[in-house]
This record gives structure tokens, sequence and C-alpha cells, in this order.
């Protein structure tokens, strides 16, 4: 899997953002990346998506960072130059990267499509990577990856706008079809109305499932109905609506990081229905098995982003559906001003850094 050593002993020069303490500012960052090999696509990065997970590694919250650090997982640009081995792209397509650039291969989960289940998988950023080297992210000019960890973009997806499917997009729309919710007539719910939410909202509909949003906030309400078109709006906080609900689901996908009682949620749903956790929650749930589980035969899983395949097959028919995230673009040097409001859900829906045309100008 690793490069040649010729390629290891070329690296090529390299400039983004990085933190280099947890906590810790984002600021211009000179670095390397490995020659283009065989088997890699070398891209220019054009737009990269902030998720709340760069803010985690970043402050160092779940004690895995690699130091320093430049975030962004949720990276689109322009192929530049390819390995003689790559058949998939070529010069000048539009490509992503998502969460992921490396796996064993080797393993069911690589043989089924699954690299994201691997136990060697490896991350886009702070991970290291085969040849030994820790890996950085899209807050960078540019990015080279294995071709199977490439995502191809059709020309009808705008770049700024589909960058965060390949963090957020996938996440929501992996389990959509894996929990068997992906269907016409199939009544899902989607608990909070963020980066993750709004985009389950927009997959779930395209589907052709029945929406719900579950919130809190009753201020989400006429967003939710008429401008994301989800069918009802059900307050969590009233347990008149709530009540009224009761059994009502086939699915939820719970997009809320912070802790929360599920045991309300759980009574949404149907005989044999589904609570699906995708957030990432740094503290463990309190759950009933009896009754709430038990009765009704109702399950809680969980799942985490999607396979290369999946991937692809996501990103192809968000483009035919014309789903897409609502994002506020920001130039390179607001990313710490970005990280702040993110940290107080301070955005509608995911900020997205203008690489292309604000990086260079904050070189040292």
């Amino acid at each position: 899997m690793a490069n040649s050593a010729e390629d290891q002993e070329h690296p090529v020069e390299a400039f983004g953002w990085a933190a280099t303490q947890p906590k810790g500012l984002l600021s211009p960052f000179n670095f390397s990346r490995r020659a283009t090999g065989d088997h890699d696509v070398r891209f220019k990065v054009l737009y990269c998506g902030i998720c709340h997970s760069d803010l985690h590694a970043v402050n160092n919250d779940w004690g895995l960072s690699l130091y320093p650090i430049v975030p962004g997982h949720e990276v689109v640009g322009e192929v530049t130059e390819v390995g003689k081995e790559v058949k998939k792209v070529k010069v000048g397509d539009k490509v992503g990267v998502g969460c992921m650039i490396g796996a064993c291969h080797a393993c069911d989960d690589c043989n089924n499509d699954l690299e994201n289940y691997c136990p060697g998988m490896i991350l886009t950023y702070s991970s290291t990577y085969h040849d030994g080297t820790v890996t950085h992210g899209g807050y960078s000019d540019h990015m080279v990856a294995h071709h199977r960890y490439v995502v191809l973009f059709p020309d009808t997806m705008p770049l700024h706008a589909g960058a965060p499917l390949l963090c957020a997009g996938i996440t929501v729309y992996s389990p959509l079809k894996y929990y068997g919710l992906a269907e016409p007539g199939k009544h899902v719910g989607v608990v909070g109305l963020g980066g993750l939410g709004h985009l389950a909202v927009k997959f779930a509909r395209a589907l052709g499932a029945k929406v719900t949003v579950i919130s809190t906030s009753h201020s989400k309400q006429d967003e939710a109905l008429h401008r994301l078109g989800a069918h009802s709006f059900l307050l969590s906080s009233d347990q008149h609506q709530m009540q009224e609900a009761t059994g009502t689901m086939d699915g939820i996908i719970d997009t809320v990081s912070a802790v929360h009682s599920l045991s309300p949620l759980i009574k949404l749903l149907k005989s044999h229905g589904k609570l699906v956790m995708v957030g990432a929650p740094e503290k463990p749930f309190e759950l009933l098995v009896f009754p709430d589980l038990a009765m009704g035969r109702k399950m809680v899983g969980g799942s985490a982003i999607g396979g290369m395949k999946e991937t692809q097959e996501m990103i192809d028919f968000a483009a035919k559906h014309n789903v897409t995230a609502d994002v506020e673009v920001i130039p390179m040097d607001y990313v710490n001003t970005a990280m702040e409001r993110l940290a107080r859900a301070d955005v509608r829906y995911r900020f997205v850094i203008d690489i292309g045309n604000s990086l260079a100008a904050t070189k040292l």
C-alpha cells in the first residue's frame, strides 16, 4: 500500500492552516505531502467544509489528535495529476475526499465496500498513513490520495454546496439506506436541525419518505416545514404533541451530539422501529431495555459515514435530486471565528472555506 522509497524521498511542498496544540488557534503552516504514486490522485483544493469533528479534533476532545493538525475532511477540488494506474478520474475532473484516505483492503469490511468499518481505516487528517507519515486534511492548497478514496463529482453538483456531503451527507444517507428507511411511505423522524439534520431531511424526502423534524426549539418549525420541506414538526418539549405521535414512526435519525433522553424518542417508534444514532456524544446514554425496547421489538443502532462505493452512490443521487448542503462560504482567515461560532451553533448549516480564492493570500 505504501508508495515507493523514491516517492517518499521527493515530497511535494504544501501549505495550509494548522493547530499546534489542544484548543489552540489555527494559523498558517508549511508542510509536505508525498509524491504522486502509481495509484494516487492529486488535486488542487477549491473548497473545504468545516465539520464539528474538526472542532473536536483541534481541541483534542477525544484524546486522539496528532499535532500539528491540519483539519478538513469535506474536501473538493480539481485534479492536477494522476498515477499511471489510475483509470477512474483524469486531470481536470472535479473530485472530493471525505473522512478517510486508507484502509487494509484485505478484511471482510474492505472486501464488502465498507472501508469505513475496517479496523485499519486511516482518517484523512490526524492519523498515521501506511508510510508512517501523519495525514493532513483539506484546510490546505492541495491533497493527494489513493484513487479508491476519491469521489468523482458530477458536473451538475456545485462544489461549495456539495463539499459537506462527503461527511454530513453520507453520515445520514447510509443509515437511511441500511436500516430500510429509504422507501416511499416510510415515516422518518429527524432529531436536530443542524449540519447533519438538515441533510437528513433533504435525503429522506428525496428517497420518498414522510419526514417529521423533532426539535426542542419551536423557532425551527418554519425552517423545517417551509424551507427544508419536512412534512411535519414535533416539539419534543410539548408532552401533548409527543403523546399524540406515539407509535407513528418507522425510524428516527438522531443527529444530536449532546446527551439527551432516548426513552421519549423510542416511544415514537412503531413496533420493529429503529432509532439510529449518528451524533457523537462525549458521554454514555441511559437506555431502558424494558419496556422501551422489548415491548415492540425496537432497536437502537448506530452508523458512521459510509464506504467509498456508497459515498459515490450518494453524490450521484444528490446531484440527480438536487440535494445540497446549506452553506456559509468563508475566507481562510475567518476560520478561527468560524470555529467559535460553530461551538455555539451559530451557523446555518455548514461553514465552507473558499480555499481556492483565499488561502494563497495568507501564506507566510
